[in-house]
C-alpha cells in the first residue's frame, strides 16, 4: 500500500507543471563526525543541524569512493569510478575523465529545462587531451556534461594552478601575462602561502592574485547566491561543491579561533555558515517552499595534520568509526547525508537505509519519471522511496566502495562488509604529524581497536582479508573472516560478478 501511495505521489508531482529546485551541496572531506547533528561537540554547526531537523538525516550513506576524484566522477555519472581504471585523483595536467556522450546528473536535470550550474571544487579534469596551454579554452569540461554555467576551483585547494576557472576561461587571465609550466607563481598580499611551495604554473599574475585562500569559501558563497538569485523564476540545478574543509584549512579572518578544534574546526564552521547563506536566500526568494536540498560529503574526513591537530582538542571527524579518507573502514567513506525538502520530506525524520553519493543521478531521473536507458547511470538507485517515505525493506542490495589502493576494494551486502585485503588500503604513512598518516599505524594515535592489528601493526596471522557484521560490530573492532567461511565466499564471488557486470542496478 505504502509503496503504491508513492508511485502515485511522483506520478502526480511529474505531472505538476511547478517543478523543484535542486540544490546539492557536497562538501570536501567532512568526516562523519563533524557536525553536531552527527555527534561532534567541540564545534557547532546549527545551520547544518537545521538542515536535519527540518529534513531527514541518513546514518547509514556512503560515497562510493573514499577519494574525491573517484567519489565525485559516481555522483556525477550514477557510475561506480572503478569501470575507468579507479578514476585517480585528477591533478593540473589531466584531461576530462568523464565521456561527454555519456548521462551526468546536470543532463537529467537540462532535459527537464532546469538551469543548471556548478560552483565550487570540479577535480574531473579538461579537455579531450591534458590541458598543457592554460592560456585556451579548457574544453570540454562541466558545459559539455550538462551544465549551463560553472565558476570554480579546477583542482582543488591545496593543489596549483590556484586560479579560478568561469566556464572555459581561466578567470583574470590576460594575454600578455600567460600562465606557464614551471615558473613561480607571484601570490597575493596575505598570509597563508604555505601551500604555494607546490605551485608549478607561474606567471597569470592578475589571475592568481584573484585566488586567496582565506576568501574562497565566500567566494563560492557568493557566486552560489548570485546564481539561485538570477534564476529564481525558472526551475534550476545548482551542484555546489566546497572546497571547505580540505586542506589548507584556510576560512576567513571572522571565523578563526570560533571552534574548539583549532583551525580545523574553524573551517568546518565557515561550512555551516556556506550553508546557512543558501539556505537564508532560499526563504528571502520565497525558494524554500519548493527547493529539494540534499548536503553530503565527497568521503570521510582526513587524519592529516589538521585532523590529528583537531584529534588534540578532542574532536574526531569520523566520530568513534574507524578509519580515514582513502581507506575502506568505514570512516573512509561513510558520510552525512542530509535531504530537506519541506512538504514532502518529513521533518526530523532519520533513515538507515543503506546509500550511496551515486545514486543521486537515478532518483533526480525518478522525479520527473524519467527511465534510465542500457549504459545510462549503470549503478545508480532511485532512492525517492527512502527521501519521501520510509520503506521497511532496503532499496540497495549491495555496494561498492573503492578506497585508495585497489586490491582493498569491498562489498557492503546487508550487515555484512567485506574487505579485499588487509589494512585500511588508505594512506600507508605510520608517523604521527605526516600528512599521509593513516591506516594501521594510526590506531595507537586514536585509541581504537582492531583485531588484527597491534602495536599499530598487521598482526603476522592476520586473516589475509577481512569481514565484518556492521550490525553487531559498527565501529569494525573484531574481523570475523575465520569465524564465516561461508559468508566470504559469498562476499567474494559478488564481489568478483558486480566488477565484471555491465550495470549493478536493476
Amino acid at each position: 500500500m505504502l509503496l503504491s501511495f508513492f508511485f502515485f505521489s511522483i506520478h502526480n508531482f511529474a505531472q505538476n507543471s511547478e517543478k523543484p529546485n535542486v540544490i546539492i551541496i557536497n562538501a570536501d572531506d567532512l568526516g562523519y563526525g563533524d557536525t553536531g547533528v552527527y555527534g561532534a561537540t567541540k564545534v557547532q554547526t546549527p545551520n547544518i543541524d537545521k538542515l536535519a531537523a527540518e529534513g531527514k538525516r541518513f546514518t547509514d550513506a556512503h560515497s562510493a569512493s573514499a577519494v574525491c576524484t573517484p567519489s565525485r566522477y559516481a555522483l556525477i555519472t550514477g557510475e561506480y569510478a572503478f569501470r575507468i581504471n579507479n578514476a585517480l585523483p585528477v591533478f593540473s595536467r589531466d584531461s576530462l575523465i568523464v565521456d561527454p556522450e555519456k548521462l551526468t546528473i546536470a543532463d537529467v536535470m537540462k532535459e527537464q529545462d532546469y538551469k543548471t550550474g556548478i560552483i565550487g571544487k570540479w577535480h574531473l579534469g579538461f579537455g579531450d587531451k591534458k590541458p598543457t596551454n592554460w592560456n585556451e579554452e579548457l574544453k570540454p569540461g562541466p558545459l559539455e556534461l550538462g551544465f549551463d554555467y560553472y565558476f570554480g576551483v579546477p583542482v582543488l585547494n591545496s593543489h596549483p594552478p590556484f586560479v579560478y576557472v568561469e566556464n572555459h576561461k581561466v578567470l583574470g587571465l590576460e594575454e600578455d601575462d600567460p600562465m606557464e609550466y614551471g615558473k613561480q607563481a607571484n601570490t597575493a598580499p596575505y598570509p597563508e602561502k604555505w601551500n604555494r611551495g607546490l605551485q608549478k604554473i607561474g606567471g597569470a599574475d592578475a589571475a592568481h592574485k584573484l585566488y586567496i585562500d582565506s576568501l574562497v569559501g565566500t567566494t563560492l558563497k557568493n557566486k552560489a547566491v548570485k546564481f539561485i538569485q538570477e534564476n529564481k523564476e525558472n526551475p534550476f540545478f545548482l551542484y555546489l561543491a566546497t572546497t571547505n574543509i580540505h586542506h589548507p584549512f584556510t576560512p576567513a579572518r571572522r571565523f578563526i579561533g570560533s571552534s574548539d578544534a583549532g583551525r580545523y574546526g574553524d573551517f568546518i564552521h565557515e561550512l555551516d555558515w556556506i550553508v546557512g547563506e543558501v539556505m537564508n536566500t532560499l526563504e528571502k526568494e520565497n525558494l524554500n517552499h519548493n527547493t529539494l536540498v540534499i548536503f553530503t560529503s565527497d568521503n570521510g574526513g582526513m587524519l592529516n595534520q589538521g585532523g590529528q591537530d583537531a584529534y588534540s582538542f578532542g574532536h574526531r571527524n569520523n566520530g568513534d568509526l574507524l578509519g580515514f579518507k582513502f581507506g575502506a573502514w568505514e570512516g573512509g567513506h561513510r558520510v552525512p547525508f542530509i535531504a530537506w525538502w519541506p512538504g514532502k520530506i518529513d521533518a526530523g525524520s532519520v533513515s538507515d537505509q543503506l546509500i550511496s553519493n551515486v545514486d543521486l543521478t537515478a532518483s533526480l531521473a525518478a522525479l520527473f519519471e524519467r527511465d534510465l536507458k542500457d549504459g545510462e547511470a549503470i549503478d545508480s538507485f532511485n532512492l525517492l522511496p527512502a527521501l519521501l517515505d520510509n520503506p521497511q525493506d532496503q532499496i540497495r542490495p549491495h555496494l561498492i566502495i573503492s578506497p585508495g589502493d585497489r586490491s582493498n576494494i569491498s562489498l557492503r551486502k546487508g550487515k555484512w562488509m567485506y574487505i579485499s585485503d588487509q589494512n585500511s588500503g588508505g594512506f600507508p604513512g605510520e608517523v604521527v604529524g605526516m600528512h599521509d598518516f593513516g591506516g594501521a599505524a594510526t590506531l595507537p594515535f586514536t585509541g581504537q581497536k582492531n583485531s588484527d592489528i597491534e602495536n599499530g601493526k598487521i598482526k603476522k596471522d592476520a586473516p589475509p582479508a577481512q569481514l565484518y557484521n556492521l550490525e553487531e560490530d559498527p565501529y569494525q573492532h573484531t574481523n570475523v573472516y575465520n569465524e564465516h567461511p561461508e559468508v566470504v565466499e559469498k562476499m567474494k564471488s559478488e564481489l568478483s560478478k558486480l566488477r565484471e557486470s555491465k550495470k549493478t542496478r536493476p
